[in-house]
Protein backbone atom coordinates (compact mmCIF):
# COMPACT_ATOMS: atom_id res chain seq x y z
CA UNK A 1 0.00 0.00 0.00
CA UNK A 2 0.77 4.01 -0.67
CA UNK A 3 2.48 6.05 2.06
CA UNK A 4 -0.38 8.69 1.01
CA UNK A 5 -3.38 8.93 3.83
CA UNK A 6 -5.94 5.71 2.86
CA UNK A 7 -9.12 6.56 1.15
CA UNK A 8 -12.13 4.97 3.73
CA UNK A 9 -15.51 4.57 2.97
CA UNK A 10 -18.34 3.62 5.12
CA UNK A 11 -21.39 3.11 4.01
CA UNK A 12 -24.58 2.12 5.25
CA UNK A 13 -28.44 2.31 4.49
CA UNK A 14 -29.42 5.83 5.80
CA UNK A 15 -25.75 7.56 6.43
CA UNK A 16 -27.22 8.60 9.47
CA UNK A 17 -26.10 6.71 12.57
CA UNK A 18 -23.38 3.84 12.27
CA UNK A 19 -21.47 5.02 9.02
CA UNK A 20 -21.12 8.50 10.56
CA UNK A 21 -20.10 7.11 13.81
CA UNK A 22 -17.36 4.93 12.09
CA UNK A 23 -16.48 8.24 10.35
CA UNK A 24 -15.92 10.54 12.91
CA UNK A 25 -13.70 7.64 15.10
CA UNK A 26 -11.32 7.36 12.57
CA UNK A 27 -11.25 11.07 11.61
CA UNK A 28 -9.70 11.03 15.60
CA UNK A 29 -7.07 8.76 14.67
CA UNK A 30 -3.50 10.73 15.10
CA UNK A 31 -1.11 10.27 12.06
CA UNK A 32 -2.87 11.15 8.91
CA UNK A 33 -3.14 7.85 8.17
CA UNK A 34 -6.64 8.11 6.72
CA UNK A 35 -8.56 10.11 4.75
CA UNK A 36 -12.42 8.57 5.69
CA UNK A 37 -16.09 9.22 4.47
CA UNK A 38 -19.26 8.29 5.00
CA UNK A 39 -21.95 7.35 2.85
CA UNK A 40 -25.67 5.66 2.41
CA UNK A 41 -27.31 3.59 -0.26
CA UNK A 42 -31.08 6.02 0.97
CA UNK A 43 -29.14 8.68 3.10
CA UNK A 44 -31.40 10.48 5.63
CA UNK A 45 -32.04 14.48 5.55
CA UNK A 46 -29.77 14.56 9.06
CA UNK A 47 -27.56 12.79 11.47
CA UNK A 48 -29.69 11.07 14.08
CA UNK A 49 -29.96 13.18 17.00
CA UNK A 50 -28.50 10.60 19.12
CA UNK A 51 -25.88 10.14 17.44
CA UNK A 52 -25.09 14.06 17.53
CA UNK A 53 -25.45 13.89 21.36
CA UNK A 54 -23.14 10.70 21.68
CA UNK A 55 -20.41 12.47 19.51
CA UNK A 56 -20.46 15.65 20.97
CA UNK A 57 -20.44 13.95 25.04
CA UNK A 58 -17.31 12.46 23.47
CA UNK A 59 -15.89 15.65 22.33
CA UNK A 60 -15.90 14.28 18.60
CA UNK A 61 -15.45 17.25 16.17
CA UNK A 62 -18.86 17.04 13.80
CA UNK A 63 -18.03 19.37 11.36
CA UNK A 64 -18.05 17.94 7.80
CA UNK A 65 -20.37 15.32 9.29
CA UNK A 66 -23.89 14.90 6.86
CA UNK A 67 -25.89 12.22 5.54
CA UNK A 68 -24.42 11.61 1.85
CA UNK A 69 -25.46 9.39 -0.89
CA UNK A 70 -22.81 6.70 -2.08
CA UNK A 71 -23.87 7.65 -5.69
CA UNK A 72 -21.41 10.57 -4.88
CA UNK A 73 -18.29 8.67 -4.08
CA UNK A 74 -18.78 7.17 -7.62
CA UNK A 75 -19.14 10.23 -10.42
CA UNK A 76 -16.24 11.28 -11.95
CA UNK A 77 -13.90 13.34 -9.68
CA UNK A 78 -14.56 11.47 -6.65
CA UNK A 79 -11.45 10.06 -4.64
CA UNK A 80 -9.91 6.67 -5.58
CA UNK A 81 -10.61 4.65 -2.63
CA UNK A 82 -7.97 1.96 -0.89
CA UNK A 83 -11.12 0.48 1.31
CA UNK A 84 -14.81 0.84 1.77
CA UNK A 85 -16.84 -0.89 4.99
CA UNK A 86 -20.39 -1.87 5.08
CA UNK A 87 -22.16 -1.60 7.89
CA UNK A 88 -25.55 -2.57 7.43
CA UNK A 89 -27.40 -5.63 6.44
CA UNK A 90 -29.61 -3.30 4.01
CA UNK A 91 -26.68 -1.72 2.06
CA UNK A 92 -24.85 -5.01 1.78
CA UNK A 93 -27.65 -6.30 -0.48
CA UNK A 94 -28.06 -3.01 -2.39
CA UNK A 95 -26.14 -2.57 -5.76
CA UNK A 96 -23.19 -0.57 -5.05
CA UNK A 97 -21.70 1.89 -7.74
CA UNK A 98 -18.15 0.95 -9.38
CA UNK A 99 -15.99 2.98 -6.46
CA UNK A 100 -12.93 4.44 -8.15
CA UNK A 101 -9.81 3.19 -7.35
CA UNK A 102 -10.85 -0.86 -7.07
CA UNK A 103 -11.19 -0.45 -3.15
CA UNK A 104 -10.55 -4.18 -0.84
CA UNK A 105 -14.33 -4.47 0.82
CA UNK A 106 -15.78 -6.08 3.69
CA UNK A 107 -18.86 -6.40 5.46
CA UNK A 108 -18.78 -5.14 8.87
CA UNK A 109 -22.44 -5.26 9.42
CA UNK A 110 -23.87 -4.22 13.11
CA UNK A 111 -27.14 -3.90 15.03
CA UNK A 112 -29.19 -0.44 13.80
CA UNK A 113 -28.92 1.44 17.05
CA UNK A 114 -31.75 3.87 15.62
CA UNK A 115 -34.09 0.96 14.82
CA UNK A 116 -34.11 -0.26 18.95
CA UNK A 117 -37.24 0.15 20.24
CA UNK A 118 -37.13 1.14 23.74
CA UNK A 119 -37.29 4.29 26.20
CA UNK A 120 -34.42 7.00 25.70
CA UNK A 121 -31.94 6.01 28.08
CA UNK A 122 -32.14 2.49 26.56
CA UNK A 123 -31.84 3.82 23.38
CA UNK A 124 -28.79 6.14 24.01
CA UNK A 125 -26.96 2.63 25.46
CA UNK A 126 -27.93 1.27 22.00
CA UNK A 127 -25.67 3.61 20.33
CA UNK A 128 -23.40 3.79 22.86
CA UNK A 129 -22.88 -0.49 22.02
CA UNK A 130 -22.80 0.44 18.52
CA UNK A 131 -20.26 3.02 18.94
CA UNK A 132 -18.14 0.58 21.03
CA UNK A 133 -18.26 -2.23 18.33
CA UNK A 134 -17.15 0.63 15.47
CA UNK A 135 -14.24 1.89 18.34
CA UNK A 136 -13.18 -1.76 18.58
CA UNK A 137 -12.88 -2.28 14.97
CA UNK A 138 -11.81 0.53 13.74
CA UNK A 139 -8.70 0.11 16.50
CA UNK A 140 -8.24 -3.01 15.26
CA UNK A 141 -8.28 -2.51 11.65
CA UNK A 142 -5.60 1.15 12.15
CA UNK A 143 -3.75 -1.34 13.97
CA UNK A 144 -3.06 -3.57 10.92
CA UNK A 145 0.52 -3.58 8.75
CA UNK A 146 -1.69 -2.60 5.66
CA UNK A 147 2.16 -1.77 4.02
CA UNK A 148 2.64 -5.31 4.11
CA UNK A 149 -0.52 -7.48 3.84
CA UNK A 150 -2.10 -7.81 0.84
CA UNK A 151 -4.77 -10.04 -1.39
CA UNK A 152 -6.54 -12.64 0.52
CA UNK A 153 -4.20 -11.92 3.49
CA UNK A 154 -5.64 -8.18 3.75
CA UNK A 155 -8.92 -10.02 3.02
CA UNK A 156 -9.38 -12.58 5.68
CA UNK A 157 -8.02 -10.03 8.23
CA UNK A 158 -10.78 -7.36 7.33
CA UNK A 159 -13.26 -10.00 7.01
CA UNK A 160 -12.62 -11.34 10.88
CA UNK A 161 -12.89 -8.11 12.42
CA UNK A 162 -15.96 -7.57 10.81
CA UNK A 163 -17.30 -11.42 12.39
CA UNK A 164 -16.19 -10.48 15.53
CA UNK A 165 -17.76 -12.71 17.99
CA UNK A 166 -17.60 -9.88 21.13
CA UNK A 167 -20.80 -8.16 20.29
CA UNK A 168 -22.11 -7.97 23.93
CA UNK A 169 -25.16 -5.65 24.79
CA UNK A 170 -25.34 -3.42 27.16
CA UNK A 171 -26.61 -4.25 30.86
CA UNK A 172 -30.07 -4.75 31.05
CA UNK A 173 -30.90 -3.72 27.90
CA UNK A 174 -31.78 -6.00 25.09
CA UNK A 175 -30.36 -6.82 21.73
CA UNK A 176 -31.17 -4.26 18.99
CA UNK A 177 -32.86 -5.65 16.35
CA UNK A 178 -30.64 -6.86 13.03
CA UNK A 179 -32.97 -5.49 10.60
CA UNK A 180 -32.11 -1.42 9.36
CA UNK A 181 -35.00 0.42 10.33
CA UNK A 182 -33.50 3.26 8.68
Amino acid sequence: METSPLKVLFVCKGNHARSIMAESIMRRLPGGTFTVFSAGSQPRPQINPFVVRLLTSLNHDLTGLAPKSWDDFARPGAPELDFVFTLSETAANAVPPAWPGNPTTALWTLPDPAAFEGDDVQKALAFADAYRMLNNRISIFASLPLATLQGMALQHRLDAIGQDKGRREPAGVPSAPREDAA
